[in-house]
């Protein structure tokens, strides 16, 4: 990249995605003890936690219009001031609705930068390298959550026990602070200037600025392009409306290629890998997650080195044999392994002995509602872990908790586990391995694609409430996945998740094959005048 302004403009906005990315996982280290504090129900605790979620919801649906109407860099500034105060008030929360109220303020602010700053760097990037510029948004996103995972780990230990959780969430002010006070040096959209503020003085010098090789013929005849798109988009019968005949490809494939991008299971195996690798017998499943944070830090940055070389298209269809190949390989082994089988009963049963413990111990907060469905969820566990070890052809021990009491079942069905993962061998392995290259399948296809690509699609007129449907249709789809997931691995086996997604990822990969256009090279208006003629 030799616009070295350029770039440092791109990874201004592009921290937005840093700060989405850290505000998602630093709730993991805060909720026990934010349930704890003010003695919450499950529900209360869920809403708790969730609250900057349905914020996300509610920026990704309604943030094109700030984004349209006062311009993409006043948007990312109130971006910068959402995270700002969302992260400020959950550190100094005095009740559960206060901190509610400021995870959800900090929530909307992500859903709208996910609107924003895609848009911003889309619109500001050369064709060539608008690819590789964009992509830098989700970078910031899987940096983000690596490092919140790390500043939740420091704290812990420096920090008091009773207050570490305010740190943990109040240590984003810093970032956030930084974020806002750069995009004041950001310039505006050339495209925004021209075609809403109508000053195509400013958008012309900006266009120079972007592009200081272009003479002032090129730069001129890229203002008249712009404008002419414009003026063909507004001489439209259905000029104005969203949703209408001329934007219905851009749609159609702004809403395929977000709803498949979590279709795939990408966030249901990066929040409970832990859980998922314990189940294919693991030793230490943690530990092993950590190979899958680095793994998909690592390929989103070759997605990005790629994007803009072989396009959106060739990386997304790369990505889904990926998918395909992994998922498959790990619906066969949950299906086929009875040891598998075993070790998931198993350590549901451990896991729900553990949780009647420690209630019993008052190591953990819990209301009588909590208790009973406790009792529930462990005689539920303890029926299926008997289930499985006498009605399959699995070899082992078989599970007999006739006269045990809690601790002793949880002492059997560890032992349990530990034996069927011992006799499994190479599959455990076999199944970390398919969960990496999942991981980097995702971060080089849809994962690297996904906010470029919708940045691209729709034309000027429409592209701020094209990127809002994007948006908002991955955290609809996020959200759902999320609330899903623990009661279907609660009722199901874990070959039918798997499979479920190997199946989505196939009818994403005939997409790609059969419908999916390749924008790679191509300047927005080419894009949005192709697509939107069709």
């Amino acid at each position: 990249m030799k616009n070295k302004k350029l770039l440092l403009w791109a990874i201004t906005s592009a921290l937005a995605g840093f700060l989405f990315g850290f505000d998602t996982v630093v709730i993991s280290g805060a909720e026990s003890k934010i349930q704890q504090l003010w003695s919450l129900n499950g529900t209360m605790h869920g809403l708790a936690i969730s609250a900057a979620l349905w914020g996300t919801v509610l920026g990704s649906l309604f943030g094109s219009i700030p984004t349209a109407k006062f311009g993409r860099k006043n948007t990312l500034i109130a971006n910068g001031l959402l995270f700002l105060i969302g992260a400020l008030g959950s550190a100094f929360a005095w009740d559960m609705w206060s901190f509610f109220t400021f995870r959800f303020i900090g929530g909307i602010g992500i859903g709208i930068s996910t609107i924003a700053a895609p848009l911003f760097i889309s619109e500001i990037s050369p064709a060539g390298d608008r690819g590789k510029l964009t992509g830098l948004f989700q970078f910031n996103i899987v940096f983000g959550i690596l490092m919140a995972f790390f500043s939740n780990f420091v704290i812990i230990k420096i920090a008091p026990e009773t207050t570490a959780w305010r740190w943990m969430l109040g240590i984003q002010v810093v970032p956030s602070v930084i974020y806002t006070l750069m995009c004041f040096y950001l310039p505006e959209s050339p495209r925004w200037l021209i075609v809403d503020k109508k000053d195509e003085a400013e958008g012309k010098r900006v266009f120079a600025l972007i592009n200081p090789k272009m003479s002032a013929k090129e730069i001129d005849d890229l203002v008249i392009s712009v404008k002419e798109s414009a003026l063909k988009d507004t001489n439209k019968t259905q000029a104005g409306k969203f949703f209408c005949r001329r934007l219905r490809y851009p749609i159609l494939f702004a809403f395929l290629i977000a709803a498949f991008n979590q279709l795939s299971g990408i966030n249901i195996i990066l929040y409970f890998a832990p859980r998922l690798l314990g189940l294919a017998g693991m030793e230490n499943p943690v530990t092993a997650s950590v190979a899958l944070g680095v793994t998909n830090l690592i390929a989103t940055f070759i997605g990005i080195r790629l994007i803009d070389l072989l396009g959106r298209k060739t990386l997304l269809f790369i990505g889904c044999i990926g998918y395909i190949l992994s998922l498959s390989v790990c619906t066969y082994a949950f299906f086929h392994y009875d040891e598998l089988k075993v070790v998931s009963a198993a350590t549901n049963t451990a896991n729900a002995a553990s949780k009647l413990i420690d209630m019993d111990a008052k190591v953990i907060y819990f209301t009588p509602e909590d208790k009973v469905k406790a009792e529930q969820d462990f005689m539920q566990a303890k029926q299926e872990l008997v289930k499985i070890t006498s009605e399959t052809k699995y070899e082992g021990t078989r599970a007999t908790f006739d006269g045990l009491n809690v601790v002793e079942i949880r002492t059997q069905a560890q032992e349990i586990s530990a034996k069927a993962s011992a006799a499994l061998g190479e599959v455990s392995t076999v199944v970390l391995v398919c969960m990496i290259v999942f991981i980097a399948s995702h971060a080089i296809g849809s994962g690297t694609i996904i906010w470029v690509f919708v940045s691209e699609i729709f034309p000027n007129d429409a592209r701020a409430k094209g990127q809002s449907l994007g948006s908002f249709t991955h955290w609809i789809f996020a959200a759902g996945l999320t609330l899903v997931f623990p009661m279907a691995i609660a009722n199901f086996d874990a070959g039918y998740i798997f499979g479920f997604f190997a199946f989505m990822m196939i009818l994403q990969f005939l997409w790609c094959t059969f419908m999916m256009p390749e924008t790679k090279g191509k300047t927005l208006e080419q894009i949005g005048a192709e697509l939107s003629a069709k």
